[in-house]
């Protein structure tokens, strides 16, 4: 018996691109990530910071260098008229409404926010949002033509 026998082989290649759908789900889940570790920051006491890195040209020689900077991450939680927390999951500028008429979820604390935050990101990573999706990029896109 070969070493190979213990192991299941397919015929299934690696895809050359990944489809725009995909893409899409990827965006909103590593948004939904920083939201997550946003709440456990707040909820911990801690300072949570996500850097990025931007090209700046150096005044003294003119040479272009990438520089680290901290992000700015906005919560996308806030306080209800009737002083529950709600989120509202938002792609760019967009604001998805998760089901028909009812874009916020209502939690009661702090841990239920990110237990709320989790269940979406598993929702978006498993493609139930993915007509929301296509909706709001369809939407940000239009506002780029002339």
């Amino acid at each position: 018996m070969s070493t190979l026998d213990t192991l299941k082989l397919v015929g299934d290649k690696k895809p050359n691109h990944i489809p725009p759908i995909q893409v899409r789900r990827n965006k909103l889940s590593n948004r939904l990530w920083e939201q997550i570790q946003l709440a456990k920051s707040q909820v911990d006491g801690t300072q949570f910071v996500v850097t990025k890195y931007r090209n700046v040209k150096d005044q003294a020689t003119g040479l272009k260098k990438q520089v680290e900077i901290p992000k700015r991450v906005r919560p996308w939680w806030f306080v209800s008229s009737n002083g529950k927390v709600c989120v509202s999951i938002r792609y760019g500028s967009q604001t998805l409404e998760i089901a028909k008429g009812k874009p916020s979820v209502e939690v009661d604390s702090a841990n239920g926010l990110i237990k709320a935050l989790e269940t979406i990101k598993q929702a978006v990573e498993t493609g139930e949002l993915d007509k929301q999706i296509d909706e709001a990029s369809t939407h940000l896109r239009s506002g780029f033509k002339k």
